[in-house]
């Protein structure tokens, strides 16, 4: 069960010194690289060398999921689009899958619970193959499912991380996609912190006021109706979010459990993130924030794990974009530690 697991590892400390010895020796003032030397030295960290080298077999993996709430009117959107944006992450015409194809990741995508059987919709049966259920509960007025759904899709993504890794894999990218899914995002992170919810509810897919009203009279409704519940993250999942956000957590988990790191997008990865670190405390240390997104629920999440976004670009389209934006920005960090002279290779005068 998640709520027995031991704490994660730690990245390697004595890589991060040695590479912040080799930063030091760079032709440059001390700390000038700014954020970069930090994403040298946690790439460092998380790869267990000194230098680190540049990842190399990079995936996304798309999460994709209806949730019931989205007919009380939280969405700008139709619930249909949900299934409509699997075929096109599948056809590569979805922003992420763009992003991906210019840098070089895998893309994979996961129906855990789509409400839909993709009727003239070219899908393939290898995406919704392990499908947990169809849709969730309206969580205002039930769980979004059952515990037991709930430990499934938390293994069902535990076990794609293991299958990548498996495979090679060394950094991962935690993807969402499913039409209202912001909303027991905000109820997740409400319940966590005990701020009410319209502090913790955003415009999502830029929702009117009287839509943002409904979003934040529905979580109200769902913290109140499961306001005996425990913290326990599978618990958590059951009640108040989904089968497509508890596999991302599996992923994240078991992905730290492996010492293989992450970049989180946005409030959809940081919340399921913020359920991890929750039951594997030290996880969160894996993980780089990629992007800062709008929504409220993700600030409260990231001030919780102690990241610090590296980008803020005002994106709030989920998919992993976010994540896969600041990609080439690590990678150009690992690629200055390795390729830059030294003071003494240069024949440059130190200060």
């Amino acid at each position: 069960m998640v709520e027995d697991e031991a704490p994660v590892a730690e990245p390697s400390v004595p890589d991060r010194r040695a590479t912040q010895a080799i930063l030091d020796s760079l032709t440059k003032p001390l700390g000038s690289l700014g954020r970069l030397e930090e994403l040298a030295l946690w790439s460092a960290g998380v790869q267990g060398q000194a230098p680190p080298q540049e990842f190399g077999a990079v995936h996304l993996v798309v999460f994709a999921g209806d949730h019931g709430i989205a007919s009380r009117g939280t969405s700008a959107y139709p619930s249909e689009v949900t299934a409509q944006m699997v075929a096109n992450l599948g056809a590569g015409g979805a922003a992420a899958s763009v992003l991906a194809d210019a840098h070089g990741v895998h893309v994979q995508v996961v129906d855990v619970s789509v409400d839909s059987d993709y009727a003239e919709l070219a899908v393939p049966a290898t995406v919704f193959a392990n499908r947990i259920r169809r849709g969730s509960g309206c969580i205002d007025v039930e769980d979004a499912m059952s515990l037991a759904q709930a430990q499934e899709a938390w293994d069902l993504g535990a076990g794609i991380a293991d299958d990548l890794i498996d495979s090679g894999a060394d950094l991962l990218i935690p993807g969402d996609m499913g039409i209202g899914n912001t909303t027991p995002a905000a109820a997740l992170v409400a319940r966590l912190t005990n701020e009410p919810a319209n502090v913790v509810c955003g415009r999502g897919t830029g929702i009117s006021d009287a839509n943002w009203m409904t979003k934040v009279t529905v979580v109200r409704n769902a913290l109140w109706r499961t306001r005996e519940l425990s913290s326990s993250p599978v618990p958590l999942l059951a009640a108040l979010g989904g089968p497509d956000i508890a596999a991302m957590s599996g992923f994240l988990s078991q992905g730290a459990r492996r010492r293989t790191p992450a970049i989180l997008d946005g409030v959809i990865s940081c919340v399921a993130g913020m359920l991890v670190e929750r039951a594997s405390p030290g996880a969160a240390q894996w993980w780089v924030a990629g992007h800062r997104s709008p929504e409220p629920a993700q600030r409260l999440a990231l001030d919780e794990l102690s990241l610090e976004p590296i980008l803020d670009m005002h994106m709030r389209l989920g998919e992993g974009t976010g994540a896969l934006l600041v990609l080439p920005v690590v990678q150009s960090a690992i690629a200055l530690t390795n390729r830059m002279a030294t003071f003494e290779s240069a024949g440059v005068s130190r200060a």
